[in-house]
């Protein structure tokens, strides 16, 4: 082959675009103003306080900040007298004071006081009546402050998820930052193949073994609800791994540490609820909480470094050396660039997931550019919405059968009884899928030991005649030869049937 034919970087040295409609989220953008219609958590109730904190969110320079009373403010960051930063500023009892001029706002933007004006200035109380200092309405909850940032008018409801109410799982809010664009950090949860590579074989093993072995796959969309379900087989177990994203950006995934694929669990939740939330095109942040208990991932992970490694595979702060020899999600994603070229991409099968919801958020920028608001998680007023992402390992070892199919049928069958109880009172919900997830385990206990006991009779036949067949010629050949050959009889019994031995059959001679 010539070197013509070999090689190409000169033909491909041209820089790919990227999907500037997905990726782009200042305000006034499509995307920009299709996540402005959302609640999205904006920082950490731990990092606000009487002193304001200066933060960007979609793009927007913005002061955070709570008065001696409590109260939490989400603000623009420039005062609109004169364009001071109320990072200056000083939290007072009923709002935030300007440094330069002593200008008081309310959390809610209202101009409270103009002290350097003549107190009878008409001019001065104009303003304080028709202008407000523009300001975010926000909500806190359990450690994470959610702001909404879009159109006064269309402010929904704050969703509530049913990943809220798991009893007996402690939630650690935590923050990650990236240096890149949130897309790409959103395509990873539904990229399921990527665990078994990044955090299995590429850097070793950065949650478990079972992470490395490569899974059937299978997506599913469900209004504005995708999953990713990853189904392995690990030695006699079988191990559905759900990866769940609810648009525009709630995340959550199988726990991190608390399954291996070797440890029956049934219906395990998320080891985190998440959101990817753009600082600006070429940043955003992970805002977070890990779920640790019985349900979620071990309590000794309930740690900065161990939120760390929950979410990006490492602790964030290693050296060079250490990122290159062991990349974690952040070294993967950052990697692509600030914004990846989406259109220098050559997705697969595999990356079907990716696929489907990015078409879906086109489709939905698209329908608010023709004045159609975009779908909230809850379906109406009140509803708590249900979600998916978890862990279910099974005892099912493999029978002479095709294992991919049977496991990708676990699979199948485990998504559908979750959906099958998506109506019922959370309680009732889980209560009722770990009893059905242990009766199936069960019933295939059962199947098994009656497959084993048919081939034990099969194969006993088989080799009887063979032994049959064996004799016979041999008796052929002792008359040719005048030499006497004797062939022991085989007896056969099933020396155990204890399933938690693997099920072995003894030969026994």
């Amino acid at each position: 082959m010539c070197i013509r034919d070999s090689f190409k970087g000169y033909d491909q040295a041209k820089p790919a675009g990227y999907d500037k409609e997905i990726s782009h989220t200042d305000y006034g953008t499509p995307c920009g103003e299709y996540l402005r219609r959302y609640w999205h958590p904006v920082a950490l109730t731990s990092e606000v306080s009487t002193t304001p904190l200066q933060i960007k969110i979609l793009g927007e320079d913005l002061v955070i900040f709570k008065t001696t009373e409590n109260k939490i403010g989400l603000v623009h960051k420039n005062c609109p007298h004169r364009r001071a930063s109320l990072v200056y500023g000083k939290c007072e009892k009923k709002g935030i004071r300007c440094c330069y001029h002593g200008w008081l706002f309310a959390p809610d933007g209202e101009i409270l006081e103009t002290p350097g004006e003549d107190p009878n200035s008409k001019q001065a109380a104009k303003l304080r009546k028709t202008f407000k200092l523009g300001a975010y309405p926000v909500i806190e909850f359990n450690g994470l402050v959610f702001a909404y940032m879009g159109p006064p008018e269309n402010i929904p409801e704050f969703p509530h998820y049913d990943a809220f109410d798991i009893p007996k799982i402690i939630r650690r809010p935590y923050r990650i930052e990236y240096n890149c664009n949130w897309i790409q950090v959103l395509d990873a949860i539904m990229d399921p193949v990527h665990t078994s590579f990044l955090h299995g074989q590429s850097s070793g093993i950065q949650f478990s073994k079972g992470f490395a072995e490569v899974g059937e796959l299978e997506f599913f969309e469900r209004g504005i609800q995708y999953l990713g379900c990853n189904t392995r087989r690990v030695d006699d177990y079988v191990w559905v791994r759900v990866n769940e994203l609810i648009l525009p950006n709630f995340t959550q995934a199988g726990s991190a540490f608390a399954a291996d694929g070797t440890k029956t669990r049934y219906f395990g939740r998320s080891s985190f609820t998440r959101w990817v939330v753009p600082v600006d095109d070429k940043h955003c942040l992970a805002l977070a909480w890990g779920n640790f208990g019985k349900r979620g991932d071990p309590e000794e992970y309930n740690n900065k470094e161990g939120c760390e490694r929950i979410e990006a595979g490492e602790v964030m702060d290693r050296t060079w050396e250490e990122k290159q020899k062991k990349p974690g999600d952040a070294e993967a994603v950052e990697g692509m660039g600030a914004i990846s070229a989406h259109k220098g991409e050559h997705l697969m099968p595999t990356d079907y997931g990716v696929m489907i919801y990015r078409r879906r958020i086109r489709k939905l920028i698209k329908n608010l550019k023709e004045g159609k608001e975009p779908p909230q998680p809850q379906s109406k007023k009140g509803d708590v919405v249900r979600t998916n992402g978890q862990d279910t390992v099974l005892r099912m070892p493999k029978r002479n059968i095709d294992d991919r199919k049977f496991i990708k049928s676990i699979g199948s069958n485990v998504m559908k009884l979750q959906f099958d109880a998506e109506k019922m009172p959370i309680n009732d919900r889980d209560n009722h899928i770990i009893k059905k997830l242990s009766e199936a385990e069960i019933k295939q206990f059962e199947e098994e030991v009656k497959f084993l006991e048919l081939a034990v009779e099969d194969t006993k036949e088989d080799y009887l005649e063979e032994v049959k067949f064996v004799n016979q010629a041999l008796d052929v050949r002792q008359a040719d030869m005048q030499v006497e050959f004797e062939i022991p009889e085989i007896d056969f019994q099933l020396a155990s049937l204890d399933i938690e031995q693997n099920l072995q059959i003894q030969e026994v001679e």
